[in-house]
């Protein structure tokens, strides 16, 4: 059988294939390269590579899957920035409990060499330290008493370190305390 062809206005075209409206500013920023103020198209795109096309075939991407992407990469970097800073902070952690006579640290002055001043600044910086100190064995028994509980089944590394370091912690909190 064959059909009656459809009849058709002259100039209609079908509701799929009208492009979707665009102000001004859309068509701006659309036609606008997506860069950082003052860097060029050329200074932009790495050598061997046009400038305008997607990296690494993202160019077939939807929307949707681009933006997935983006974020995927985002939790990435900021996990492993976290990361970076956990190991860093254990790292100096473990500096400042372990390394109050290290080599490393600072020179005292002479008993004689110092003034009032100073004398007061030294004094509240050990009275600050003292409070720290005393800060982190509170954290260190209270994760101990979690443990114990049962709270906490089981320890992380950082945990464990923490617990390590107690003896250390309680030493250097008696010295300082000796020398007030």
């Amino acid at each position: 059988t064959w059909r009656k062809q459809r009849r058709v206005k002259e100039g209609y075209v079908p509701q799929e294939e009208v492009p979707v409206y665009e102000n001004k500013y859309v068509k701006f920023f659309k036609s606008k390269p997506e860069l950082p103020p003052g860097l060029s198209l050329e200074a932009a795109a790495p050598p061997g590579k046009q400038p305008g096309k997607a990296e690494g075939g993202e160019s077939g991407l939807s929307k949707a899957a681009k933006r997935n992407l983006k974020r995927k990469e985002k939790r990435k970097q900021q996990q492993e920035k976290g990361e970076r800073e956990t190991d860093e902070l254990s790292h100096s952690l473990e500096k400042v409990s372990l390394g109050g006579d290290a080599p490393g640290a600072a020179p005292q002055p002479a008993c004689g060499a110092q003034g009032p001043a100073d004398g007061e600044a030294a004094a509240s910086e050990k009275a600050k330290k003292i409070k720290s100190l005393r800060k982190k064995l509170r954290q260190v028994e209270e994760l101990q008493q979690r443990l114990d509980s049962g709270e906490i089944k089981q320890p992380t590394k950082e945990q464990l370190e923490k617990l390590g370091r107690r003896k250390a912690l309680e030493e250097e909190l008696q010295d300082l305390e000796l020398d007030l």
